[in-house]
């Protein structure tokens, strides 16, 4: 058993590399360190218990340090020491801050060339990827939390990932077999209605995937009034 005492002590022990991880100075000594390996069994509890919850918010806001920043030294050593399994087990149990940080540290892999050949040049690690984000979509919606402020934050790097993938002329053509139906429902994309990041992302996302037919050109007429404003 785990008390919320011992969790909350070993979260402040996290803020602290945190802090080592966030500054420029001491960001590579630390991963030369391979103290990041230290965190990943905690990444892999597949608890949800509050006190579990937390020490993975807290692991994963390390690993979102050392990732914020696009240096490809940081993503080599994330790919090579298997942080993405890591990741998709907290997309898969965590909460949704834990959700979200755990997204975004995938969308900056992804960003990374390296990082996008990685998830997309094998099957089980594409398939992985697009079950989980689908997978998120699909319980925030049946939830009915979509529209709430911590969900549209993670929905953001969930199609933020979705549009990088799709970039990728290998993992184009999975996606347009994975895409959750959902992603074109006009209430869906009326949530990210004025936000700078997000509709864009959408749009083009439907762009990369479509074939031009005439229900994808629906969706993007959908689309181009909230891109205007």
């Amino acid at each position: 058993m785990l008390t919320d005492r011992v969790s909350n002590r070993v979260c402040d022990a996290l803020v602290l590399f945190e802090c080592v991880a966030a500054n420029p100075s001491t960001k590579m000594p630390f991963i030369e360190a391979k103290l990041p390996l230290y965190l990943y069994p905690l990444l892999n509890n597949t608890n949800k218990e509050r006190p579990h919850q937390f020490l993975r918010l807290a692991s994963l806001s390390v690993i979102g340090a050392l990732a914020k920043v696009d240096d490809p030294n940081v993503i080599n050593f994330l790919l090579e020491s298997e942080v993405f399994p890591c990741c998709i087990r907290s997309m898969e149990v965590g909460d949704v801050l834990s959700k979200t940080v755990a997204t975004y540290i995938v969308y900056k892999i992804l960003i990374n060339e390296e990082g996008l050949r990685y998830c997309c040049t094998v099957a089980e690690r594409f398939f992985a990827l697009v079950r989980v984000l689908g997978s998120m979509v699909l319980k925030l919606a049946e939830e009915g939390q979509l529209a709430e402020n911590p969900s549209i934050r993670l929905l953001k790097h969930i199609i933020w990932c979705y549009h990088r993938l799709s970039e990728s002329p290998r993992s184009c053509d999975g996606l347009r077999f994975f895409l959750p139906v959902i992603l074109s429902d006009a209430a869906f994309i009326d949530i990210f209605r004025g936000d700078p990041s997000a509709v864009p992302h959408l749009q083009q996302l439907f762009h990369n995937v479509s074939n031009r037919t005439s229900r994808i050109q629906t969706i993007e007429t959908m689309i181009r009034p909230l891109v205007k404003g």
